[in-house]
């Protein structure tokens, strides 16, 4: 693009053209051929202890370099992987948080586990190697659910964890929820269990590494989501190195969703071996590997009471809810049901009084942590899911019952029971533009047309929010030379088009070209700080620190543009990428500027990272009664994103979260045998993803109210859709079955579930 950008122009990403003729740059496919080749051993069993390990025969097999084992890195000192997240009970206890180091020493809690790492020539000799290595368990009792943890004498995962309680956790006012139930004309009930989810990003984790002996430095290379973090936490927390000791490089990522933030034993050990050794490794997670390897998310059972007064006014929310951690406290996974869920358990609506009540539980299962998000899908599809029951039980339309209970636009910002202030939204017209949008008047229509050709046609609402987070550690600099402008940020693109939309930030304010700017992330030789991307706050952190820094760009620009142009400072303006002097057709543009002296600006984060998009989704399936079989046949998303700087990023957005949310609903579901905890869903034949003939064509519209919480106005939109998809189409489902006696369904809502449901005695 040739002239400068605006904001709110729907340009095309630039890096597509890069991705799409096989010019990406993923760490799987950039390591050197010659590196020798890891595999991580891992348990077969979710809860045992080793009794022995025999490696004499393993290191027989050709090409074997080193085979690893707990007792190695607990002889370096490796240190736990950390949690940089907590809650705390009525007490003011932390949560507990047993040791967790990169292998497990004497017992393994979870299938998956390392239990040995084997470098070798190839990855084929490393499996010979693997094949040979002897190791003897003596398997115990698994616990797979809360319930099973919890339960007296239950087998015990962690000494450090009795009862294997990671915390009991509260949020809101218990008196004041109770007064307000003891007045209600009406509770409305409801339990769920949000099924285990799985995340399958298009490129798997990868790391290699490289050794520079001479300055004692480690370099890896990895997919993640942001380098900065995890290169603090390794070097302070596990590794024992000086900072520059190890050098983290994020190149381009297929994917990232939550669970690429994390710092991983394989990260970890990787740094560890190559030192050690004094020479570069590489490993990247097979497919097959991931769904033991990587952190899973969700996992929840709650139940919601709603109490309602004469008129169908909320009173009150009351939340009992248990969460299953898995084996180990992952990164953020205190937070991420309990605080998760707290921050929009209030939905759209006044509800005078809240109360949430959580337990959360170890169990032997992979870790669960952030998701596409972060505990607020599960959350919405509870709350959602009780508006519908409460309208039926009050003889009203789910459509009335959320017109009269939605939030104004003059309630803003609003203090939630829950103890979250909403920034801005205008709850009501998002409301009746989705309607509209969804062309609602003539519902009765489309199902009679579904009903000739003997489907159930259901319509399903969703009023949702999402409520940003992330790590707002971030100082943006521009550097401007004579035919580029080059910025540094420490967020970190999966996929959502930083390149692009910085650019189009940064064209607007200085007046230059896009394709005059490149953007540098992931890299923390040459960018001096980050907090990496998680919470839909990308645009939030750097966005506006970019825009701050544009702004000191063009003030130092001031002051060069008077040296030379050979006149005061005051006396010149900028305007359309360019510095003139006032009254006079003496100028310079930004570009000649630096040609003659290069120069830059920088700024560090200082806003508030919180915002509350909001949307509302309108979900219409069409239900065969015969197979059980649901198809999506009308999908319409309006969201209030605040200011949209590039609506056709902000539509993939949506697309992409959306599709998630679908499959949350109707398909995905890890799987565990309750027995043995072995999961049974753990490739992709057995685990169901959404496909391209499970997906509508999407109705995507966007209202603004700016947030008052950052520079520009922003909010994030990446979670959105997430959040608000799997209530719309549940509730849809659960409409077009209400005739034929079915009240509700847990996710997924699958075409076995359905045809069961219709046909309890078969």
């Amino acid at each position: 693009m040739n002239a400068p950008a605006r904001i709110g122009l729907p340009i095309a990403r630039s890096e597509d053209r890069r991705f799409l003729t096989g010019r990406g740059r993923y760490a799987g496919n950039t390591a050197p051929a010659e590196l020798s080749s890891v595999l991580f051993v891992r348990s077969p069993h979710a809860h045992a202890r080793i009794v022995r390990m025999d490696k004499k025969a393993a290191f027989t097999a050709p090409g074997v370099v080193a085979i690893y084992t707990a007792e190695d890195t607990a002889a370096d000192r490796l240190g736990h992987l950390p949690v940089i997240s907590e809650v705390t009970d009525a007490e003011g206890k932390r949560h507990r948080e047993p040791s967790h180091p990169p292998m497990p020493v004497g017992k393994v809690r979870h299938v998956g586990d390392i239990v040995a790492m084997i470098i070798a020539g190839t990855l084929n000799q490393a499996r010979d190697a693997a094949e040979l290595l002897a190791v003897n368990y003596e398997e115990l009792p698994a616990v797979v659910t809360v319930a099973q943890a919890l339960a007296p004498n239950a087998p015990l995962l962690h000494d450090e964890a009795p009862g294997n309680l990671m915390c009991r956790w509260s949020k809101g006012n218990a008196a004041a929820t109770d007064l307000a139930f003891a007045k209600a004309a009406h509770v409305s009930k409801l339990t769920i269990r949000s099924p285990r989810q799985i995340v399958h990003y298009l490129e798997p984790r990868a790391v290699w590494s490289a050794y520079d002996a001479a300055n004692d430095v480690v370099t890896l290379t990895l997919s993640s989501q942001g380098v900065h973090i995890p290169h603090r936490l390794l070097c302070e927390r596990v590794l024992g190195l000086a900072n520059d000791q190890l050098r983290l490089v994020t190149e381009d990522v297929g994917g990232g969703f939550g669970p690429k933030y994390q710092i991983y034993a394989e990260a970890a050990l990787m740094a560890w071996a190559t030192r050690k050794l004094g020479r570069g490794l590489r490993w990247t997670c097979e497919r097959s590997e991931l769904a033991v390897a990587d952190v899973h998310s969700r996992d929840l059972v709650a139940s919601a009471e709603l109490a309602l007064d004469a008129n169908g006014r909320f009173l009150a929310l009351r939340v009992k809810a248990e969460a299953n951690i898995g084996a180990y406290v992952s990164m953020f996974a205190p937070t991420t049901p309990t605080t998760g869920l707290a921050k929009v358990i209030s939905g759209l609506y006044r509800i005078p009084a809240i109360y949430a009540d959580f337990e959360c539980a170890f169990t032997n299962t992979v870790p669960v942590d952030a998701m596409r998000g972060a505990g607020k899908p599960e959350a919405l599809f509870l709350l959602e899911r009780l508006v519908d029951t409460a309208a039926h039980e009050t003889g009203r339309s789910p459509i009335e019952l959320r017109r009269l209970n939605l939030l104004k636009l003059e309630d803003m910002p609003y203090v939630a029971a829950s103890g979250y202030t909403y920034d801005a939204a205008d709850c009501r017209r998002l409301f009746e533009t989705a309607l509209d949008a969804a062309d609602e008047p003539f519902l009765e229509i489309r199902r009679a047309t579904s009903q000739a050709r003997g489907l159930r046609r259901g319509f399903g609402l969703s009023c949702h929010l999402h409520a940003t987070g992330g790590i707002a550690d971030e100082r943006a600099i521009i550097e401007v030379e004579a035919q580029r402008v080059l910025a540094k940020v420490g967020t970190q693109s999966q996929g959502q088009g930083h390149e692009t939309v910085y650019a189009q930030i940064l064209s607007a304010a200085l007046g230059v070209p896009v394709d005059t700017i490149g953007i540098r992330q992931g890299d923390t030789c040459t960018i001096p700080q980050g907090g990496g991307t998680g919470g839909s706050s990308s645009m939030i952190i750097s966005g506006t620190t970019l825009r701050r820094a544009a702004d000191v760009v063009i003030q130092r620009g001031l002051n060069l543009a008077a040296e030379r142009l050979e006149t005061a400072s005051q006396d010149i303006s900028f305007r359309n990428g360019a510095f003139e002097v006032v009254g006079t057709d003496r100028r310079i543009s930004l570009l000649e500027l630096a040609a003659w002296k290069p120069f830059q600006g920088e700024a560090v984060f200082a806003d508030k990272v919180e915002s509350y998009p909001t949307g509302v989704m309108v979900c219409e399936v069409e239900v065969d009664p015969e197979t059980g079989l649901t198809r999506i046949d009308r999908l319409t998303a309006i969201a209030d994103c605040g200011v949209v700087v590039n609506p056709r990023l902000l539509a993939g957005q949506m697309h992409g979260g959306t599709v998630q949310g679908v499959g949350y609903a109707l398909m995905e579901a890890a799987i565990y045998d309750e027995g043995t905890g072995q999961l049974l869903s753990r490739n992709l034949m057995s685990y169901a993803l959404p496909r391209a003939d499970d997906v509508p064509r999407f109705r995507i519209e966007t209202i603004s109210t700016p947030s008052p919480n950052n520079y520009m106005g922003l909010k994030g939109v990446g979670e959105l859709p997430t959040n608000g998809a799997p209530a719309a189409v549940a509730n849809a489902v659960v409409d077009a079955l209400r005739p034929l006696g079915v009240r509700h369904l847990d996710m997924p809502i699958t075409a076995y579930k359905v045809w069961r449901a219709l046909n309890p005695g078969k």
